[in-house]
């Protein structure tokens, strides 16, 4: 004998209920959370585009990029040679320049020290650019090189490489 179980009135009732209070909870918490998504303005500043072509070899420039300085080096060709010559053994952050670089005429980085968050030196004409040729963190003796790899002093990091790709040869999005 088997007892065949029929479905009740009430129970559809319960379910229709249950259904039609979830979807109106959900429209209504739904403008809550997506309040809390960034804003148009927000959204405009997580990109930015530099126009590279006036950067001569041998020169770097500064741009900032969700309120960080950003170094862009057009490296010559003795800064290439360089810094592909260095055997990633002897590096204390093992990196090797054609992981950091998707052109090797340009390096970008966060200009940022690894260490305690300074700014480094070797933007300007004049600027230390430590032993290296690359970049120098005069708080506490960071030496960067011309790929922006820690050579010498306390950072314990490489400069940053931030998401960037090249629009056309001489225009990079930064983000």
């Amino acid at each position: 004998m088997s007892k065949e179980i029929k479905p009740k009135r009430r129970d559809f009732l319960f379910t229709a209920t249950y259904t039609i209070g979830a979807v109106g909870l959900g429209a209504a918490i739904w403008p809550l959370v997506d309040q809390m998504n960034p804003d148009a303005s927000v959204k405009a500043l997580s990109t930015t585009e530099v126009d590279v072509s006036n950067v001569e070899p041998g020169k770097t420039i500064t741009v900032l990029w969700r309120g960080k300085p950003i170094f862009i080096r057009h490296r010559s060709e003795s800064e290439i040679s360089s810094a592909s010559s260095v055997s990633v053994d002897e590096l204390p952050h093992k990196e090797s320049d054609e992981s950091r670089v998707q052109n090797p005429k340009w390096l970008v980085v966060v200009g940022v020290c690894s260490h305690l968050g300074c700014v480094p030196l070797g933007q300007k004409i004049g600027d230390s650019k430590g032993e290296y040729g690359g970049w120098f963190c005069p708080c506490h003796g960071s030496h960067y090189d011309t790929s922006g790899r820690i050579r010498q002093g306390p950072a314990p990091e490489n400069l940053k490489v931030p998401e960037y790709t090249f629009l056309d040869e001489l225009l990079i999005r930064i983000g």
